[in-house]
């Protein structure tokens, strides 16, 4: 059953998780992300299931380390400063191969920045934020719709590959509000024998990320990267938009992705042949998919609202086959069409 309703996109996020099965969150207030964490403060005892309001943004990625040790689909969300204090938490999550999931709504950086909209902790998602040889499965939605839907997935993605996987939004998409579908759906349940659930008539579980003997974190860091190929081979995804014939792509994600496609729909009225590609994992980043366009696309414009993180990865991707074009704004500013347009007219010689 279905409901179409009106919310925010981080009571999106909130009610995505319920249907995808959380059984607990752990969460500290912090703006722009608060409606999140209000939400589940309401309706997961209605549900029967537990909410903590934490004493601080470490203490709550530790409770979700223990409760997802323990075999429960566990969850926290935060923004940009919140989640760097999680940074170790996550960590230890990931080299213990445990299953959760985390929301970024991000703000302006860096230190405590502001409140407006950012998409600085581009590298602290996909490059691994703490320390170590780890990943993080990374979705990037783009609409209140994608908010609750991703949230819902990742649960799944994360018992399927015993994973920490990572919600990467902004505080616009946090903020704004959409109609969306709010799909009843029946979280895929996967079996847990690793689950710390007691020892009894059975030999006992012990999950760490610490191993002191000679080669054997080698082979754990070994047994790590097969599995990140397998989920690179799985779980990329991307989102094209006008491509068949464009000459110029313009790469972005979350919210410039929405405006670059009303740029590349503006361009065609212009006789400009634009696409979007937008990546909807960031890790694994589509790479072989962006490349795959490379025959006939002239240029390449990246948007985000940073200083130019994920341009990086597009670069790598090119690897100089095509000029790659950057535009981007800092600070909580967000890029507005107009001057992502003039950006596409200088570089198709086209200035007005």
């Amino acid at each position: 059953m279905s409901k179409r309703v009106l919310m925010n996109g981080n009571e999106a996020v909130a009610e995505g998780a319920i249907r995808g099965g959380c059984d607990c969150y752990f969460g500290y207030p912090i703006t722009p992300q608060n409606e999140l964490t209000a939400y589940m403060a309401m309706h997961m005892p209605r549900h029967g299931r537990v909410f903590v309001q934490a004493e601080s943004e470490v203490a709550a990625i530790n409770m979700v380390y223990g409760a997802a040790g323990a075999g429960v689909r566990a969850m926290t969300s935060s923004s940009s400063p919140g989640v760097s204090l999680k940074q170790e938490g996550l960590s230890y999550i990931a080299g213990a191969e445990l299953p959760m999931v985390i929301v970024n709504v991000q703000r302006g950086g860096p230190g405590l920045g502001n409140i407006d909209p950012s998409q600085g902790d581009y590298f602290q998602a996909v490059k691994g934020g703490g320390h170590g040889d780890y990943r993080l499965i990374v979705l990037a939605p783009d609409s209140v719709q994608e908010m609750h839907d991703f949230t819902a997935d990742a649960f799944d993605l994360a018992d399927r590959y015993r994973n920490p996987v990572m919600i990467l939004a902004d505080g616009r998409l946090g903020q704004m509000m959409e109609p969306l579908i709010l799909r009843t759906r029946e979280p895929e349940r996967v079996e847990k024998p690793w689950a710390l659930t007691g020892a009894r008539g059975r030999e006992k579980n012990i999950i760490r990320s610490y191993f002191s003997v000679d080669g054997v974190l080698e082979k754990r860091n070994e047994a790590l990267q097969t599995k990140y190929r397998r989920i690179a081979d799985a779980e990329t995804r991307v989102d094209p938009y006008l491509m068949d014939d464009a000459e110029l792509m313009l790469v972005a994600y979350g919210t410039c992705a929405r405006l670059a496609k009303a740029v590349a729909r503006d361009c065609r009225a212009a006789g400009i042949r634009a696409g979007v590609l937008r990546p909807v994992s960031l890790w694994p980043y589509p790479t072989e998919a962006l490349r795959s366009y490379l025959d006939r696309v002239k240029n390449i414009l990246v948007v985000e609202m940073s200083a130019g993180q994920m341009v990086e990865d597009v670069r790598l991707a090119v690897e100089g086959a095509v000029p790659v074009h950057f535009h981007g704004r800092m600070g909580g500013g967000v890029p507005t069409t107009a001057d992502i347009r003039a950006k596409a007219d200088e570089i198709t010689g086209r200035a007005r």
